[in-house]
């Protein structure tokens, strides 16, 4: 496999299998931990190619031994083992091709996750409620933390709008914007509401957006350029559920970005809560602009985070989800219960093999 960024590539394994062998590394913990990731993206590639060099030469050995062979048994059995050896190389050189795949740097990102009712009022509401639980008990099976950090309830006990964080291990490997940037879209549900008397089948929509999760450092926001404005937080209804003023609205003038934070008692806690949603949502209108120009002409919409696009659709009658993005259908009692692994490395697959085609 002639390849001149796999050469590159393990001639950098090389260079960091020393750095990491140097004892003033671990005084540096960034640059430690940032190493030790590379490294071990590395060593996989490096794995991964001696163990295709090794199919290739057993697959040489083998077509030797047919050449040279007189015994027709013989022959029948490196014939066998050949075929054998040159569909493990196939797959194996597959597998090679994806791992060399630039990784989107952001894949190793937590995320704010916002859902919001769209068309279908109280049972769209009601939908945006299943669909936190789903997404909390996936994050519940990986380990992962998750904080609300807005709600706007209904009276029913759905919600209008809810935005919380998820947050993985501070080791290697999370990935949780990677396991779930494709989730942002509309999802469509197909079932007769709770609030519906004579039996009809509704057709209501929700809208998901998944921010990966935004440092300080990372973007810079001046001060100058944000309106604080202070108030009770409310409950369903208008109820109060305070008397001080700790709910905040942020206005960034510049973009004209309203975020409105009271999960919290402290205001102090509501404001770092909505700056930090601030910087997500500003590097993602950033991103998606730099995206919208790389990507004029492309026709597939996997891994944009179109919003406006309808995903997924959620059959209840029929206990099936759609995901019309790669055309598979799921139980739905096992999705509904976060049970998403499957469907969500069917996306991960699809993204990548576009990557591929793209490269």
């Amino acid at each position: 496999m002639a390849n001149e960024r796999l050469d590159s590539m393990l001639a950098r394994y090389a260079e960091v299998s020393l750095l990491i062998q140097d004892p003033d590394l671990v005084h540096d913990a960034k640059k430690y931990r940032d190493t030790m990731r590379e490294y071990s993206t590395l060593s996989e590639i490096s794995e991964a190619k001696a163990a295709l060099d090794k199919l290739e030469e057993d697959a040489a050995g083998a077509r030797q031994l047919l050449q040279t062979e007189n015994d027709a048994e013989m022959k029948e059995l490196a014939r066998e083992e050949l075929k054998g050896l040159e569909e493990k190389i196939a797959a194996a050189e597959e597998k090679l091709k994806f791992m060399l795949i630039p990784k989107d740097p952001l894949d190793e990102k937590n995320i704010i996750m916002e859902i919001r009712a769209g068309t279908g009022g109280e049972e769209a509401a009601l939908f945006a409620s299943d669909l936190y639980r789903m997404y909390s008990r996936f994050a519940e099976t990986k380990g992962w933390k998750f904080e609300i950090m807005n709600t706007n309830e209904t009276e029913l006990g759905g919600f209008k709008e809810i935005v919380f964080s998820i947050s993985g291990s501070s080791g290697i490997g999370s990935n949780v914007y990677e396991n779930l940037r494709y989730e942002s879209g509309v999802h469509r549900v197909q079932r007769v509401p709770a609030t519906e008397s004579s039996g009809r089948i509704h057709t209501s929509a929700v809208s998901v957006a998944v921010l990966p999760e935004i440092e300080e450092t990372e973007i810079h926001i001046r001060q100058e350029d944000c309106k604080w404005e202070v108030m009770r937080a409310g409950g369903p209804g208008g109820q109060c559920v305070n008397t001080t003023d700790s709910a905040v609205r942020l206005t960034h003038i510049p973009s004209g970005i309203v975020i409105h934070m009271q999960e919290e008692k402290s205001q102090l806690r509501n404001k770092e809560k909505a700056m930090s949603l601030l910087r997500s949502r500003l590097f993602e209108m950033e991103e998606s602009k730099k995206q919208a120009e790389r990507s004029e002409a492309r026709k597939s919409q996997v891994g944009t985070g179109d919003r406006s696009e309808r995903i997924r659709t959620y059959n209840y009658p029929q206990n099936r989800v759609t995901d019309h993005r790669i055309n598979e259908n799921y139980n739905l009692d096992v999705i509904m219960n976060g049970d998403l692994a499957k469907l969500l490395d069917a996306l991960k697959l699809s993204a990548r093999e576009e990557k591929l085609q793209s490269a």
